[in-house]
């Protein structure tokens, strides 16, 4: 017979979960590096499948612990907040290192980029175009998500659902567009600095886009379930606070990289 708790945390049970997502990573790590020397992606492929697998199931439990098995009490779910708000505040610091990067090199071009920003040879983006087109539409998904964020808030099914359904939608529209951008790009990542340090700063605030629609995706399955209520949706809102980093990270990388760097 199981021994009742007298206190409100929750002390995990035993599960295979983290040895098997450390695994996971280590075989796709490897199979990216067996990949770029050998050009054969199947140990990627593995490594990649065995993660998507243990994220699946890891998640499952996770929501099966908070909605119903009732372990993710008031105390629970105030550690789960400030572990999220530190999670945030260390992905700002990340992202302030590559805005650092960019800064550092177009402040003061060196005499091998010609003593121009962008260097002789680089024809930059029109931030009148796509990039105007995508800010619109992270903007918009911002506001679809609190609209979402505030119907359940008052029980409002419906209107949280079609609010999450448009920002999940407005989620993979910007990243379909910017793999267009990226398609047509006249530069490439090897193409001095202004390549590396825009490929590397849209290319991860890209990954963030695609991880935070997949957060809300998630969100949305559980919402259609009818797993949140007005009290009990710490799940969704930290889906929406990413997101709203997300959005906030977004316009600073418009306005420096994209308008004021071209």
């Amino acid at each position: 017979m199981k021994q009742l708790k007298n206190h409100p945390y929750h002390l995990v049970d035993q599960s295979p979960w983290p040895l098997l997502g450390s695994l996971g990573v280590f075989t796709s790590l490897m199979g990216l590096i067996k990949w770029f020397h050998f050009h054969t992606p199947n140990l990627l492929f593995l490594g990649s499948t065995i993660l998507i697998m243990v994220m699946y199931q890891w998640w499952r439990d996770v929501v099966r612990e908070a909605t119903f098995q009732g372990l993710h009490t008031h105390k629970v779910t105030m550690g789960l907040r400030w572990g999220m708000i530190l999670f945030i505040t260390s992905e700002v610091f990340f992202f302030l290192a590559f805005f650092w990067a960019f800064l550092h090199s177009s402040l003061s071009p060196s005499i091998e980029l010609g003593m121009n920003w962008p260097p002789k040879g680089i024809k930059p983006f029109n931030p009148l175009e796509i990039p105007l087109l995508n800010t619109l539409i992270l903007l918009t998904s911002g506001l679809t998500v609190t609209w979402a964020h505030h119907s359940i808030m008052e029980n409002d099914y419906y209107q949280s659902l079609q609010g999450l359904t448009l920002t999940v939608i407005l989620g993979f529209y910007f990243s379909l567009l910017q793999l267009y951008e990226y398609m047509e790009a006249p530069f490439t990542i090897a193409d001095s600095v202004y390549g590396s340090t825009f490929f590397m700063t849209t290319g991860l605030h890209g990954l963030h886009v695609l991880i935070g629609s997949t957060f809300l995706f998630v969100c949305l399955m559980r919402l259609f379930y009818n797993h949140f209520s007005s009290i009990h949706h710490f799940g969704f809102e930290a889906a929406a606070w990413y997101w709203h980093f997300v959005d906030v990270v977004w316009l600073f990388l418009y306005i420096l990289i994209y308008w004021w760097g071209s």
